[in-house]
Parts: C-alpha cells; structure tokens; sequence
C-alpha cells in the first residue's frame, strides 16, 4: 500500500521576521501546494519584502494570513497578451463613440472594495477581506499599488489593481459591471506596460480566461530571477494616454 508521505509543519511568522525560502513551500504532496508561511502582518514593509520574493498573500475568513509562492507561476507577457477580435471592435466603438475613458488611480479605493465583492474563479465568497482593503489601499499611498479603471459613459464599469516594485508587476483582481469591462482594463494594462517596456505580468493563479488571452505557466526559479532583475529597473510611470491603445494594440485612429 502506497502511504503518503507527511506534511511539512508550516513556519509561523512573527511580526517582522523574515520569510523562509521560497524553495520550503509546500509541493504537490501536500495538503496546498506552494503555501510557504502563516502569520506575520500586513503592514507595507512585509508586503514589499513578499512581493520582492515572488511572494504573496491569500486568506479566507477565519485563517491567519497565509503566504504563498506557487510553482509553476502563472505569467502574462504583455507582448504576448491576445487581443481577441470581438474586444478590440467593442474597444473601437466605444472609443469612436467617445463613451470609453481609461483612467489610472482615479479612485483606487473603489476598485478594491469592488473587486471584494468578485469571487476568484471556481470559489465562493472573497478573498480580499477588511485587512487585505486596508492594506492594498496603504500600498497604494505609498506609490506601490495602482488601478486601472474602465470608465463608459462617465461610469465606473470594471477595472483591476496590481502592485508594482521596480519593472514587475504583479496582478491582483479585477472585477466587471458591464460585459468586457475588466478585460479593457486589463487591455490598457497591456498596452501600458508595452509602453514601459514591462516584460512580465504576475497573474499569481493559472485560469482558462488568462491563458485565453496569452498567460502561461513559468517554473518558479526563473520567476523569482525575472523579479530579483525587475527589481533593479525604473518602475514605468502610472498614466494611460489615448494614443497608447493605437500604438501598442493597434486600436484607433488619428483622433484616437
């Protein structure tokens, strides 16, 4: 009889004290695999130091926080990223029409709390809870999380938010009030980072819709490399022009 072998004991964190290895999470034996620590805070400089290490938190109601380095990652290159033919014409309307306004960090907060209210795919309920808000919008205070919100008809009709150290950045959630909203949003980030020159999206888990539009799995080794580089670049400058979705996907015209 084959006997599965015993779990790891999970390290807990005190506050401030440093993550383990990336290389200790748990692996495809156990219980969930790439879970790496529980505990801590979420304070900005224990984010910072997740982030900067390919890691990141994700808890349910009733855990303790919980830190996760999976492997493989799920990754999207915006260079990579597939403009499907029925969003780039609903793109084209609405900017011929002049209903379609992207806008970045126009009211962060709200994204957030939005994106609350939307289950990841294949769960109930929500992961982003009072103390996640609380400290995704403190990141965002100190420059280091942003949203990129699709406006129609003066409205805010979907949007996402992300984190960014250096060149990387890392996707967090999205959310949708009007049909294809957060895959605009999601489109402009796209384009944005084309702009910047951002090789890699962090997408932390691997989803038929991501992979849809260009995502793939990256072993975590060369993840954490790619991160440990990005690190050292200039973080590209958080503003979407017009012009970004001609140049960069191809959407538009002159009065674009």
């Amino acid at each position: 009889m084959t006997q599965t072998p015993p779990t790891r004991p999970l390290p807990w964190l005190e506050p401030g004290e440093p993550f383990p290895p990336v290389e200790q999470a748990w692996g495809p034996h156990d219980p969930a695999p790439g879970l790496l620590a529980a505990g801590g805070v979420l304070d900005v400089p224990t984010l910072v130091a997740a982030y900067s290490r390919g890691i990141f938190p994700w808890y349910s109601s009733g855990q303790p926080i919980l830190w996760w380095s999976t492997d493989p990652r799920m990754v999207l290159p915006p260079t990579e990223f597939r403009l499907h033919r029925s969003l780039r014409k609903t793109i084209q309307k609405l900017l011929n029409t002049q209903r379609l306004e992207l806008r970045i960090d126009h009211d962060f907060e709200r994204v957030i709390l939005a994106c609350a209210q939307t289950p990841r795919d294949g769960q109930s309920g929500t992961w982003i809870l009072p103390a996640m808000v609380q400290a995704y919008t403190r990141l965002h205070r100190a420059g280091m999380a942003h949203s990129v919100e699709t406006w129609i008809d003066g409205e805010l009709a979907g949007g996402l938010y992300v984190v960014n150290l250096g060149a990387m950045v890392f996707g967090e959630s999205m959310f949708s009030r009007r049909s294809d909203a957060s895959k605009i949003a999601l489109a402009g980030l796209m384009a944005l980072c084309r702009r910047h020159g951002i090789t890699l999206v962090d997408c932390q888990q691997n989803t038929a819709h991501l992979a849809s539009m260009g995502g793939r799995l990256m072993p975590r080794a060369p993840f954490v490399q790619h991160v440990r580089l990005a690190l050292l670049q200039p973080a590209p400058r958080w503003e979407f022009r017009p012009v970004y979705w001609r140049e960069h996907l191809s959407i538009g015209d002159e009065r674009v």
